[in-house]
């Protein structure tokens, strides 16, 4: 008999000061990644899936994003928000508060 499946990882890789596209408010957003693992006999063999998003900690709006803009998003939190003013937050790109997602059907 073989016992084969998926499991799922979720690796939280920065936390980062944003204007939510959801709720409109400039608040912490955690970006992390969620890799899903090939499984032989309970021992993770390869990752056959990886997906990228944001999540909200104000609201718990959550987006997927592309693998570019996370990495992008992760430059970023390490450089210490490109030198921005205290006080002042980036928009999240792709959707405006209030808008409808295009990553949403």
């Amino acid at each position: 008999m073989i016992i084969f499946g998926t499991r799922g990882y979720l690796h939280q890789l920065a936390v980062l000061t944003l204007v939510c596209g959801w709720c409109g408010n400039p608040a912490a957003h955690t970006l992390r990644k969620r890799v899903t693992k090939f499984t032989l006999f309970f021992v993770p063999l390869f990752p056959f899936s990886t997906k990228y998003a944001t999540q909200c900690t104000f609201c718990a709006g959550e987006r997927q994003i592309p693998r570019e803009e996370a990495e992008r998003l992760l430059v970023q939190a390490r450089a210490g928000q490109d030198g921005a003013p205290y006080g002042t937050a980036p928009q999240q790109t792709g959707y405006a508060p209030g808008g409808r997602n295009p990553y949403q059907g």
